[in-house]
């Protein structure tokens, strides 16, 4: 990390037009892009053209990959709820059939090695941009990410009874330091047809084959849906690599090599950032290289996460957090931090894998991604003001690795 005496204001930095962003996002969502789709690939070859447009070196990348969670998670759930059924009969069985899919279960959503969805599912190719901008021969480097896929969407992500719950009990709302843990109801329907089988409870076996069905009937309706308009989630992103490329064309950048990635198949679980990875991880050293993960930042209010993670919370970058809030500060950009997500974003890749790591994601004023998963993610709903200062952040971050270089 720049020692102190190197983290001053950057003044060469300067907030990208409301308009440009804007256009940026009308462009892309007009362009169905789910996970390993032809609208996914279409999306990526325009954006690497935008920025080779914008003076990058800037390539599409194909990954093998998978392109969907809710095959292998509803196969599990499924097995979950027969476990339960079968559990009365042969306890074994029951028990056997529901640690399986609990074991499975948490392996599929947690960056495991995800081995259900090898069974089940065929892999298909993911579509990553990679660009270079700034000092391409320079020591350092730092990786701004974000993701150009949309998700399914479905009656699960429907909002109405969070926002009951915001307008019922506010203060409770206000303590909340991170979202509930939706995907321990996924884990809990197999453990209990298990546990239930195991220990003779026909309460607790047919609690978990019923939130097994229901988490199987979850991920059915998921996957029979066509993907959403995903302006905010996660064109917003998008937006902001196109913003700093010109940024960079109009101010350079000495002393620090920029990637620009925008990932595939971020909503299949990470996907095209594994393969980003596997690609180059062996050749971004840990000590020389950062990473910025940029998600639904069009929300309102932007938060730098603390931790992130569906079953454990692993804990993001200190130190590197603590420059992006300085720079934010210095920019007079509103960043809050000391919230933490039971979702997964692409940032838990490098995250795990040693790097220096931060993840700026926004929320709306009740602690909700407004239109998350749904078909009402359109351009219109984005907070250009809120993408501005994200794409402003993320220069003078870029800006203050560099004060030592």
């Amino acid at each position: 990390m720049p020692s102190e005496r190197f983290l001053r204001p950057v003044s060469d930095v300067a907030r990208p037009a409301e308009s440009g962003l804007r256009a940026t996002v009308e462009e892309f969502a007009t362009i169905e892009r789910a996970p390993c789709s032809a609208g996914e690939r279409e999306a990526a070859h325009l954006i690497a053209h935008r920025l080779r447009m914008l003076g990058c070196e800037a390539a599409v990348e194909e990954e093998p990959a998978f392109d969907s969670y809710a095959l292998p998670v509803g196969a599990l759930a499924v097995l979950g709820a027969v476990a339960g059924a079968v559990g009365g009969r042969s306890r074994a069985l029951g028990a056997l059939g529901g640690g399986a899919a609990a074991v499975g279960l948490a392996d599929e959503i947690s960056y495991g090695r995800q081995l259900a969805r090898r069974v089940v599912s065929r892999r298909r190719t993911a579509c990553n941009v990679v660009a270079e901008s700034g000092d391409r021969g320079a020591r350092r480097t730092l990786v701004v990410m974000a993701h150009h896929d949309a998700a399914p969407s479905g009656a699960i992500f429907d909002q109405t009874l969070e926002r009951w719950f915001v307008r019922r009990f506010p203060g409770v709302v206000e303590r909340m330091t991170e979202n509930p843990p939706l995907w321990w109801a996924a884990l809990a329907g197999p453990a209990l047809a298990g546990l239930g089988s195991a220990t003779g409870s026909a309460g607790l076996r047919r609690t978990g084959a019923v939130m097994s069905a229901v988490t199987a009937a979850a991920m059915a309706d998921i996957g029979s849906r066509r993907p959403v308009p995903g302006a905010n989630d996660n064109l917003s992103g998008v937006a902001v690599l196109i913003a700093l490329a010109e940024a960079f064309r109009a101010r350079p950048v000495e002393g620090l090599r920029v990637i620009l990635f925008s990932a595939g198949a971020e909503e299949a679980l990470q996907e095209g950032a594994r393969g980003f990875a596997r690609r180059h991880f062996p050749r971004l050293p840990r000590e020389r290289t950062w990473f910025l993960n940029l998600d639904t930042v069009g929300s309102g209010n932007l938060v730098m996460l603390d931790a992130e993670g569906p079953l454990r919370m692993e804990p993001y970058h200190a130190a590197f957090g603590d420059l992006v809030a300085r720079c934010a500060k210095e920019q007079g950009v509103p960043l809050r931090r000391g919230l933490r997500s039971r979702n997964s974003t692409d940032g838990v890749v490098p995250n795990r894998h040693g790097y220096p790591t931060a993840c700026v994601v926004s929320v709306d004023d009740d602690k909700l991604l407004p239109h998350y998963h749904l078909p009402t993610d359109l351009p219109e709903h984005v907070d250009y003001g809120c993408v501005a200062d994200a794409a402003l952040l993320s220069e003078a971050v870029a800006r203050t690795l560099t004060a030592d270089a």
